[in-house]
């Protein structure tokens, strides 16, 4: 009998081989859920990062975590080596501060400082990541295993939310999936990262083969919810980062197998959707939802359990009997064939459109770019529709940049200063894409810095991944490498094998890509739910470093040698091994972090001892100026700390200190025009001239604040008609003003006299 062929990257290997074999040691399976605990807290607490109190909690226990970790990582990680990551480390710190030093400069310096401590707790988290790496490289798979599940358990809570919307979310009247960040584009961005990591836990010829046929089902769940989500940018995303997964990846037909089985079975239950009116339109009522939801879930659990079964069927299938390399290269064919069919279709339609062709890539680059363009409804035809808002935003961020260019308007300072040159009465906090909110915010510098972090972590993570790893060689022990016998020793490159650790970092990198795909047209980099998963992952890229070479065409799931002559380094034991070098650096660390956490906390105490101040003005006045100032003393940048002083002055009887406290606003944030209205309204009645000025630059620094039609009946902002309101009564107590100095500095000679008597006399009669 001839001897069964050896495996190769691309071939099964299923639930026939033996489960105690393949099942992870224990330190594995905590690790995978101590990652998926930790990434679902900041998922369903952070939740999109509106809430203060929310946020500052996150941020506090990210950043505490962080400096722990990599404090415990510098005391224990193996003897000094290369230092792979910390260049990454270094920029990103070095962004961060610039970050928190542009509060000199922003246009909204509270915002400013708030948004640094997210990006402290941001920094800490590569740097932890860059620090276990190199303390434990080989729980590489706890971690992408922690993230795929992480997304799967944050997709099956949106989807349930469309099942039970009674129960999950009755006040939410938005057909697409939300929840739990509160901004479907998060929740869609959070299922393409799913997605990439359960084509590799599908995919993988090692681990427990279970957990492989369970990636079926958990790629329909993060599909569905992509779908469902309405989210274009996501899909574009997934669709970026799956291109990257085939090319990169050997895996490529049991990848396929999980993304097109799962891509049908979600695809039929949302076609089904999408035929319902109570769970494709906005509005409807909570009991029409429920009962739309509740057949919905009926149709979710059997697309689980369909899927379940196809997982394991494919299993057993290739264990049984692995494909040979002549039907992988057919598959392969006719793969490759279906997606240039599809393209083919897809630009025949365009073709015999009436359009044509050309007219219609011209209509989409016009739609897409132009300022002007009607967002599409929140249906499923969004999915094809190409038409934003976000050209609109993406135009205010480079105006806010031409007046701004070197250094920007401040972190978080595009709120502020769009207000200046938007065209219609929109809200919005970001710019819908990193690179124009870099931009705006923080200028050319902030941007340089940007980039020459995305170089450093991609050559970081090259390093890490690459297909070739170059090795010095002393010509006696290589001799055979050479490309002569006369080769003497130097720096040769050999073929690094598709181990299963480096399938994993491909597939990581693949996640990484994703959201930065996505963070181009979209502001989800604020949101910790997803910054953090591809945080963790970037770091872990970063200070992972070259892998060991290993024999030349090694297979996933194959032994790797040691590298020759290369020894394990001991991990210390003792105080003594440590040193003390090693015992300040992680005191510095715990010591910035505690720093750190200070910090961010401040923002948050200044709003408590504010709101406390609100609540004693009406029963105790002097106990409210005491709480105050306490709020402006936590956090002296923040307007309506200032605000809120001033209010408590001028209940106490302190006028002056009042209009000194506001003036005070106005001088650290001339940009702003909440500043200039607070101090008009405080004027209005006590020196109407200057209200006028001052509710003017208000004006001009938000023209739309009193557009008309936020003063029609059809939308009546109460905000613009108070605005509107205060500025025609500081003008009408000026003209009045004026007109009686006049009349009394008006000649008093025998005519005028005359003329006023005949005046009063015509108007008795």
């Amino acid at each position: 009998m001839a001897p069964a062929p050896a495996r190769t990257a691309g071939e099964g290997g299923g639930l026939g081989r033996s489960l105690r074999s393949r099942t992870p040691a224990r330190g594995l399976w905590w690790g995978m859920l101590a990652v998926a605990a930790i990434l679902c807290f900041v998922t369903f607490y952070a939740k999109g990062g509106f809430g203060l109190e929310a946020m500052t909690t996150t941020e506090m226990a990210l950043t505490l975590a962080s400096g722990f970790v990599v404090a415990v990582a510098t005391v224990l990680a193996p003897a000094a080596g290369p230092g792979y990551g910390f260049w990454s480390v270094g920029l990103l710190l070095a962004f961060t501060a610039l970050t928190a030093a542009s509060v000199v400069w922003s246009v909204q310096p509270g915002a400013s400082w708030q948004d640094s401590g997210r990006m402290l707790a941001y920094s800490g988290v590569f740097a932890a990541a860059v620090a276990v790496v190199r303390l434990a490289p080989d729980r590489w798979a706890a971690l992408l295993g922690g993230v795929t599940l992480a997304a799967v358990i944050v997709c099956g809570y949106a989807l349930l939310t469309k099942v039970f919307p009674a129960t999950l979310a009755p006040s939410v009247t938005y057909a697409r999936l939300e929840e739990p960040f509160g901004y479907w584009n998060a929740i869609g961005l959070t299922a393409a990262m799913g997605a990439i990591g359960c084509l590799w836990l599908g995919a993988r010829r090692t681990g427990h083969a279970l957990l492989s046929a369970l990636a079926y089902p958990a790629m329909g769940i993060v599909l569905l919810t992509l779908a469902l989500a309405y989210s274009r940018g996501a899909l574009a995303a997934l669709a970026a980062g799956a291109l990257l997964w085939f090319c990169v990846v050997p895996l490529r037909l049991r990848g396929a197998s999980v993304l097109i089985l799962g891509a049908l079975g979600a695809g039929a239950v949302a076609a089904w959707a999408f035929s319902m009116h109570a769970l494709s339109s906005d509005g409807v009522a909570l009991a029409a939802r429920t009962g739309a939801g509740h057949r919905l879930g009926a149709l979710l659990l059997a697309m689980i359990l369909g899927l379940s079964v196809a997982g394991v069927a494919v299993g057993f299938l290739t264990d049984r009997r692995p494909p040979s390399p002549a039907t992988r290269r057919r598959a392969g064919m006719i793969l490759i064939g279906l997606i240039a069919a599809t393209v083919l279709a897809f630009a025949g339609a365009l073709a015999h459109s009436h359009r044509g062709l050309t007219g219609s890539i011209s209509h989409a680059v016009s739609a897409l770019t132009d300022p002007n363009a009607k967002t599409p409804p929140n249906t499923p035809d969004r999915l094809t529709a190409v038409a934003s808002v976000r050209a609109r935003y993406w135009k205010e961020a480079l105006q806010v940049f031409d007046a701004h260019p070197a250094l920007g308007a401040g972190a978080m300072g595009y709120q502020t200063a769009r207000l200046r040159y938007r065209r219609a009465p929109l809200v919005v906090a970001h710019a819908h894409g990193f690179v124009v909110q870099t931009l705006a915010d923080l200028g050319l510098v902030g941007l340089a810095l940007a980039l020459a972090l995305l170089a450093c972590w991609m050559a970081a993570a090259g390093r890490a991944t690459h297909p070739l790893n170059r090795r010095w060689t002393p010509w006696r022990a290589w001799r055979g490498v050479g490309s002569g016998a006369g080769d003497g020793p130097g720096w040769r490159r050999y073929p690094q094998p598709y181990t299963p650790e480096r399938v994993g970092l491909l597939s990581m990198l693949c996640l990484v890509s994703v959201f930065g795909v996505h963070s181009l047209v979209d502001w989800t980099w604020y949101v910790p739910g997803t910054a953090v998963v591809a945080l963790i992952c970037a770091g872990w890229l970063a200070g992972r470093g070259p892998l060991a070479t290993a024999t030349t065409g090694a297979a996933e799931g194959a032994a790797v040698p040691q590298q020759p002559g290369a020894a394990r380094r001991a991990i210390p034991r003792s105080l003594g091994e440590i040193g003390h070098v090693r015992l300040a650096v992680a005191g510095a660390a715990i010591a910035a972090a505690l720093l750190a956490a200070w910090s961010q906390w401040q923002p948050q105490r200044s709003e408590a001892a504010r709101e406390q101040a609100l609540e004693q003005l009406a029963t105790n006045p002097r106990a409210a100026l005491a709480s105050a100032q306490l709020a402006v003393a936590r956090d002296p940048l923040s307007p309506l700390a200032l605000f809120t002083l001033a209010e408590v002055q001028q209940v106490a009887g302190q006028p002056e200190a009042a209009r000194a406290t506001l003036q005070r606003a106005v001088r650290e944030q001339p940009s702003n025009p909440q500043t200039w209205l607070a101090l008009g309204r405080y004027e209005v009645a006590r020196n109407p001239q200057a209200a006028v000025k001052e509710l003017q630059a208000a004006i001009y620094l938000d023209p739309e604040s009193i557009a008309p039609e936020l003063l029609g009946p059809e939308r009546r902002d109460r905000e613009a008609i108070s605005i509107y309101n205060t500025y025609v009564q500081a003008l009408g107590a000026v003209t009045a003003a004026s007109t009686a100095t006049r009349t009394a500095s008006a000649p008093r000679t025998p005519a005028a006299a005359r003329a006023r008597r005949a005046g009063r006399l015509r108007s008795a009669r």
